[in-house]
């Protein structure tokens, strides 16, 4: 049997894989076409240590040693049988048989849309883009409808925007990273996840609990990392349509070529836009915004194999501009006037990225990365009489470096990070203007006896300005008593610089007091925040009548020694002060994972949340946060034809339980809001593996909450409230699109 082999010794990713793992990717040759190969099996000789390749060709399966011999195998193709050398990452081909000579072609196995790590010590939940297909994903911040271990709620009732919670806690104690680069943070943190399309994502990584050092000392909660599609693996042109019921379309095209076997580019176009005004609840306001987005992406991608580099480079501009308010507002005559409430949000971004992998040709486990990035972030906005104006300039760089320590079950990175942000903030008739500078290093080792037992404990030592050296530790752990019951704890802790304003921008749709009791710290006059998080997890994979699955229980406890409250318990104002007392976040959750057949799979979870925080009034539960919550969803689709045509049918069901209020003039003592249920659903068809349309519908049952904002009949007094909002604003939503893969 003749066998095609091609060893790279490059990256397919910034840094090179796990020294106890053995990664490549599989293509398909037939007839001197070269195809990524889904789907194929890759397995060690006489053991059961095997995986199955993903959608982009990727495998990676643990290293059994030297002088073993490696199976490929897929239907339709010859199975070849490699022996392993060197533990490198690796390119195959596997050739194609002759169609004539086959009787049948029968899918033996696919990949799951939401992969659970197994190897990794961390608890990672990997999505692929065949997730990000099943509802209305056309940003970041919706791609997360159909994942239990993210929340998901809007943030306001002017702006349309949708938060996400993990843990309990909200979107600026996670580290949001694209390509594990610091994305979504600083002025951002309100708008910055409605930034990136969602045609534009390859996969998202969540982690639960703490992070690795290598990425920082700002994860609290977990981080969540996307990949962009790469020019290299991304198809030559893609194009999107989307419109929905609620005035909203928008357009995306992805276009890749490759300029020769080292070089290739892909350029990205995304816009949208809502031009209608929709008041589905009659109060006299916008429901969504009127809007526009423009958004390029330039991509550059080189690899040179035989040398071993690999690097990416990225530029991307976006405009993004949103009138809400009252119906009827016009800004040319109605701003800064008390006759019609209204606001106007305005952002300007430019931001570019390089990273620079190496791997050494003669020490495969041996390799140095270099990332760096650069943002200028503008936003200018006015809500009524309100004013809030934010400018910040960033720039990062990371070099890291990987290696063993006699062997490849004793692996270290360490390396060293620099960060600036320059921040000038207007707010109403005030100013704050700050510049931030932090340099770190960081060590981390990790231990695998490529059996039953993963350990990873690192540490970082950094120098912040603002908020002085410090140390962060942080510990992983992953044992398996049995080969389909893993568990994992993990320990660590993390601070952030809170950017009171920007991360809270839901204030300035209010008129709403502000106060900032300062305490002398040096951001605000406020300390740092701080926080230690603890979490167990343990996932049973099972057979169940013919079907597989798996059942996971996490629980995680974050403790805060330092927080700034924000404090909205007082009617007609909000307060910002350092925490006096206690502040917890505690989280449960009990999830099912089974595919009774192949066609069909079924995910359910149940979540407990007990946030709790000392107020000056006491120490109350969070507001506007469900201690109880429950999510199912049940995918089906059928198995493609010769011409790809395939049905695809998902149905999503959200439970939230009561949540707790606040002190408004609708509600002087503050109480509960009534539980409530969202149903989602899409269906698609795949014409051929080129051409699908979709059609869906988000909040079936048409649920809303009932006048959302308080006190419109006088939107410049003081009780004017839009940020109590614990429900959709506006009911159902129908949408329909198409999508060419060219």
């Amino acid at each position: 049997m003749k066998i095609y082999i091609s060893i790279l010794l490059g990256l397919y990713c910034l840094f090179s894989n796990a020294q106890g793992t053995l990664e490549g990717i599989l293509f398909s040759m037939d007839q001197n076409k070269k195809t990524l190969l889904e789907g194929a099996s890759i397995y060690w000789i006489n053991t059961q240590t095997g995986t199955v390749s993903d959608q982009e060709g990727k495998f990676e399966l643990p290293f059994l040693g030297l002088g073993k011999k490696l199976i490929f195998s897929y239907i339709g193709h010859q199975t070849d049988t490699l022996i392993v050398t060197k533990n490198i990452n690796l390119v195959h081909y596997l050739t194609a048989n002759s169609f004539e000579a086959l009787d049948e072609i029968i899918i033996t196995q696919k990949r799951k849309a939401i992969q659970k790590s197994y190897l990794e010590a961390q608890n990672i939940y990997n999505i692929n883009s065949a997730e990000l297909l099943k509802a209305a994903c056309c940003n970041l911040s919706e791609s997360f409808e159909t994942n239990p271990s993210i929340d998901v709620n809007f943030s306001d009732a002017l702006t349309g925007t949708k938060q996400i919670k993990m843990l309990g806690l909200t979107s600026p104690y996670l580290l949001i990273t694209e390509e594990n680069i610091p994305m979504v943070r600083g002025a951002s943190q309100a708008y910055g996840l409605t930034f990136t399309p969602g045609t534009w994502i390859e996969s998202i990584q969540i982690t639960k609990g703490m992070g690795s050092v290598v990425n920082g000392y700002e994860s609290i909660a977990g981080q969540i990392n996307t990949e962009i599609k790469k020019p290299f693996s991304d198809v030559p042109l893609f194009m999107n349509l989307f419109t929905s019921a609620n005035g909203r379309q928008e357009f995306n095209a992805h276009g890749n070529f490759k300029l020769n076997d080292k070089w290739s580019s892909g350029l990205f176009i995304h816009g949208n836009q809502r031009t209608q005004e929709k008041d589905q609840n009659n109060d006299l306001f916008l429901d969504v915004p009127i809007a526009k987005q423009y958004n390029l992406l330039n991509r550059w991608q080189y690899t040179n194999a035989e040398k071993g580099w690999v690097s990416f480079g990225s530029i991307r501009w976006m405009q993004d501009d949103k009138q809400l308010g009252a119906l009827g507002f016009n800004p040319k005559t109605d701003k800064n006037l008390n006759s019609v409430w209204g606001s106007e949000i305005s952002t300007d971004r430019l931001d570019g990225s390089l990273k620079i992998g190496y791997v050494f040709p003669e020490l495969p486990y041996q390799s140095f990365g270099f990332q760096s990035a650069y943002s200028n972030h503008k936003q200018n906005a006015y809500y009524g009489f309100r004013k809030y104006e934010i400018d910040q300039e960033s720039f990062y760089a990371n070099l890291l470096f990987n290696s063993i320590i006699g062997n490849t079950k004793n692996k270290f990175k360490v390396g060293v990070n620099f960060s600036y942000d320059k921040y000038l903030e207007t707010v109403d008739s005030f100013y704050f203007n700050r510049s931030d500078r932090s340099v770190g290093t960081f060590f981390e080792y990790s231990y695998d006896n490529l059996e039953n037992f993963t350990f990873v404990g690192g540490l970082r030592l950094d120098n912040h300005n603002r908020l002085g050296t410090f140390l962060t530790p942080r510990i992983h752990l992953r044992y398996l008593p049995k080969e389909n019951t893993i568990l994992r704890a993990s320990i660590g802790n993390g601070r952030k610089a809170a950017n009171i304003f920007a991360e809270n921008q839901t204030l300035f749709g209010t008129n709403r007091v502000i106060s900032i009791e300062q305490n002398g710290g040096s951001i605000y006059g406020l300390n740092p925040e701080k926080a230690w998080n603890y979490g167990f997890s343990v996932r049973q994979i099972f057979s169940l009548w013919g079907g597989n699955g798996d059942i996971t229980a996490d629980y995680y406890i974050t403790r805060f020694t330092d927080q700034v409250v924000v404090d909205w318990e007082q009617r007609g104002q909000i307060s910002f002060y350092n925490l006096d007392g206690k502040s917890r976040a505690n989280s449960l959750q009990l999830a099912i994972d089974y595919e009774p057949i192949k066609s069909l799979s079924l995910r359910f979870a149940y979540k407990n949340y007990d946030v709790k925080t000392t107020y000056k009034s006491g120490f109350l539960q969070r507001p506007l946060q469900a201690q109880n919550l429950f999510f199912g969803n049940i995918a089906w689709e059928t198995i493609r034809n010769e011409k790809g045509g395939q049905w695809r049918w998902d149905l999503t069901y959200h439970a939230l339980g009561k949540q707790r209020l606040v002190n408004t003039s609708r509600d002087g003592n503050g109480s509960f809001s009534e539980a409530y249920g969202l149903w989602n659903s899409q269906l698609t068809k795949a014409i051929t593996d080129k051409f699908e349309i979709y059609v869906g519908v988000e909040n079936l049952g048409n649920y809303s909450q009932i006048n959302p904002i308080i006190g419109t009949e006088d939107p410049f007094g003081i009780d004017f409230d839009t940020a109590q909002v614990y429900a959709p604003v506006f009911g159902r939503m129908l949408y329909a699109g198409l999508r060419w893969n060219l």
